[in-house]
């Protein structure tokens, strides 16, 4: 069982670790960082000619949401129109001040390389004109359960085409060490719903470097994300796979690979990450970080920069094009680096398919919600219980085919409620939902609602040494093998 302490507050020590999965003791060895203003070109360069012109392309007008721990209004992300914050459906959301901030880290980090722009910094990210819609559902301390990330797709999908909002792009630096198949797995099913509404879902692989895909990476449709290994220069002529990145198997691997590995992107000062590991601070806005996390960013910037281009595209056309023209690495690895390592200016040029229609068997989502958990758990700091079973945050019972019917339809959320229970507020102020103070629910006797909570579904022993709180940000859940060791160092 884990511990867990107030946001501010010195790091609990961790009990011994259980139920870890082969391969989860990865410490990235960190290694040259990426060149401040060399994000961008980690999508594979530019072109202009006489037809295409790729070097001009920001992602103007696309929206990409970020299902992740906020966003921090940090320079390069606070410019007005930039950031549109979502509901917050972490159990931050009820603590006065903290709703929709990024009090981790993580969240900020993809943002930046998405769609980050810092002058002052020198900093760019792949599509610095997108703006990002931010779903918050990670707290400080990554605490979140695999309920809350499903509501957080379903709302995505309700809201793609508000005013405003245009979402075509949905980065998921996420994924559960799910025991059931993808054909019936609920988050499986969510982000092929979203896929089919026409939202290009991006999922990072996962971090054990192991034969196996993290969960929603796993399913068929999405955009499967490995990450590339730079070794520290701008050419790709030494480019191999991250030791890290999860190689998945013959039957489901990376669809591609994508610069992952000592990226640097915006830091958020006071963070978690930000007092914990100051060595890897670059300058005073900068920070750098490694993992299937930050690969999945830099893809999601480039789907960005290919719809602005072409609108009209289909999510299996996207696909289909990044897969095309992805480079093969100069030692290739047919299952790890899958279709090989994205070019999106190879994307950009080459005509759109017209016989891309994705056709592998459509997911059920009748499946087990615990089982979707796999290994990843929140746990109630006070008493040490788990939640688990049929049931979501707020210890509603989980309906497999009532959920389905509303998810597929688009209607998962009426207003702010969700499941059955008011999750977030209903009003929008232009820049932010409105929050919603959440009903008292109790489960085994205790209540749930607005406690600190402490999980090992965000994290592997990403923290060297075992100085925090077991296994926050790690091998099954968030791919941000970036926040390991002496990745930072």
């Amino acid at each position: 069982m884990l511990a867990t302490t107030p946001f501010g507050a010195a790091p609990a020590q961790a009990a011994e670790a259980t139920g870890e999965l082969a391969g989860s003791a990865w410490l990235d060895i960190g290694g040259v960082n990426a060149a401040v203003t060399a994000v961008r070109g980690a999508a594979g360069g530019k072109v202009r000619n006489g037809t295409v012109d790729t070097a001009s392309l920001t992602g103007t007008g696309i929206g990409v949401a970020l299902i992740d721990s906020g966003i921090a209004p940090v320079p390069g992300l606070n410019r007005p129109g930039k950031v549109i914050n979502g509901p917050d459906l972490s159990f931050e959301s009820q603590t006065p001040g903290l709703q929709h901030t990024d009090t981790y880290g993580h969240g900020t980090h993809m943002a930046g390389i998405i769609a980050g722009s810092d002058p002052v910094a020198g900093f760019e990210g792949v599509a610095p004109g997108a703006h990002l819609i931010s779903l918050k559902t990670a707290a400080y301390d990554g605490a979140v359960d695999v309920s809350q990330v499903i509501a957080a797709i379903d709302w995505v999908v309700a809201h793609r085409n508000d005013p405003g909002l245009n979402i075509r792009v949905l980065n998921l630096s996420f994924g559960t060490d799910s025991i059931q198949p993808s054909l019936i797995d609920p988050l499986s099913f969510a982000v092929e719903t979203a896929w089919k509404k026409g939202i290009v879902v991006v999922a990072s692989a996962g971090n054990d470097g192991a034969a196996r895909m993290t969960m929603p990476s796993a399913n068929p449709y999405v955009l499967a994300v490995g990450a590339a290994d730079p070794n520290g220069t701008e050419t790709r002529t030494d480019d191999t796979i991250a030791t890290f990145s999860n190689r998945g198997t013959v039957a489901r691997h990376p669809d591609l690979i994508a610069a992952g590995r000592s990226l640097v992107s915006l830091r958020v000062p006071g963070s978690y990450i930000d007092t914990q590991y100051p060595a890897a601070r670059v300058g005073d806005r900068l920070f750098r970080g490694s993992g299937t996390s930050q690969a999945a960013a830099v893809v999601s910037g480039s789907v960005a920069l290919l719809l602005q281009q072409r609108p009209g595209l289909t999510p299996d056309q996207v696909k289909q094009l990044l897969m095309k023209t992805a480079d093969p690495l100069a030692k290739p690895d047919p299952i790890g680096s899958g279709a090989g390592q994205l070019d999106i200016a190879g994307a950009a040029t080459l005509i759109a398919p017209l016989g891309a229609t994705q056709t592998w068997p459509a997911a059920t989502g009748l499946g087990s919600l615990e089982s979707a958990r796999g290994t990843s758990h929140v746990v109630d700091g006070a008493t040490g219980i788990q939640l688990s079973g049929e049931r979501d945050i707020f210890g509603k019972p989980w309906v497999p085919l009532t959920w389905v019917t509303a998810a597929r339809n688009g209607r998962a959320w009426t207003g702010g409620t969700w499941n059955g229970s008011v999750w977030s507020g209903q009003a929008f102020t232009g820049t932010s939902w409105a929050s919603s103070t959440w009903a008292i629910a109790t489960w085994t006797g205790r209540s749930w609602a607005g406690r600190s909570w402490a999980g090992d579904s965000w994290a592997g022993r990403s923290w060297n040494g075992g100085t925090w709180t077991g296994r926050s940000w790690a091998y099954g859940t968030w791919a941000g093998r970036s926040w390991a060791g002496r990745s930072w160092a």
